[in-house]
């Protein structure tokens, strides 16, 4: 099915307000729906649940660096996305694109150049856009994380499944579930936890990671005298097995 370069969704990740500005302009002139982040964590939420038919990503992020954007988003979506770095340096670029970007602009750039660019990645990709206030059509695993063979996270519709039946969980429980899945395997220490769920004011507070994870083991069925799932590294932090 063609690509509908009126109504394409293309998210914009730039700390700069001044480009997300002008690239909001320009590319809306040129038939594009815009939305905006402004952090790498901004970048992957919007991508999770804002269904953007591309991205529009710069590398030098204030919180994390735009090659671990494209790594995070590439581990449960092919969504296309277009590097604009000022990093005109080789090795740059042959990061960003084996972690899975499309393309690679470098900045200044001319914003003819950029569109066309767009167009021809969206053409070659076959990408479905998204309608305004719609998710569009994908494949059944698009944006899904599979934990095992009996829980499943949705996470453009936040929704949580345990051998096919929705688990009811908190905004925080389903942002602290959703953060160990996208990194499993991986230890994440405490702080990494706090802060990415409930912010850099609460690194210090063990306690809410305690209560939150006890919480999960009992709604996921994972025994806490002997966690198969959420596995606990005294004093550094939880990883995700699972499967």
């Amino acid at each position: 099915m063609p690509v509908d370069m009126n109504t394409a969704r293309i998210l914009v990740v730039d700390d700069e307000p001044q480009i997300r500005r002008f690239l909001k302009i320009a590319l809306g002139a040129a038939g594009f729906e815009v939305i905006e982040a402004a952090t790498g964590e901004e970048a992957v939420r919007a991508a999770a649940t804002r269904a953007p038919a591309m991205i529009v990503l710069d590398l030098g992020l204030p919180d994390i660096d735009g090659t671990e954007v494209i790594g995070r988003i590439r581990d449960w979506s092919g969504v296309p996305i277009l590097v604009l770095s000022v990093r005109a340096d080789e090795a740059g670029k042959v990061a960003a694109l084996d972690r899975g970007a499309d393309d690679y602009v470098t900045k200044p750039f001319g914003i003819a150049e950029l569109t066309a660019r767009i167009r021809a990645t969206l053409r070659a990709r076959g990408t479905t856009p998204a309608q305004p206030g719609q998710i569009p059509a994908a494949p059944d695993d698009e944006a899904l994380i599979r934990i095992g063979t009996r829980i499943t996270i949705d996470q453009p519709r936040h929704e949580v499944t345990l051998d096919g039946q929705p688990v009811k969980l908190s905004r925080r429980e389903y942002d602290l579930l959703r953060i160990l899945a996208r990194n499993r395997g991986r230890m994440m220490t405490h702080a990494q936890l706090l802060r990415e769920v409930w912010g850099p004011a609460h690194e210090a507070d063990t306690h809410y990671l305690r209560i939150y994870v006890g919480h999960l083991r009992q709604k996921l069925g994972d025994d806490p005298a002997d966690p198969k799932l959420i596995v606990n590294e005294p004093g550094v932090g939880y990883r995700l097995d699972g499967g």
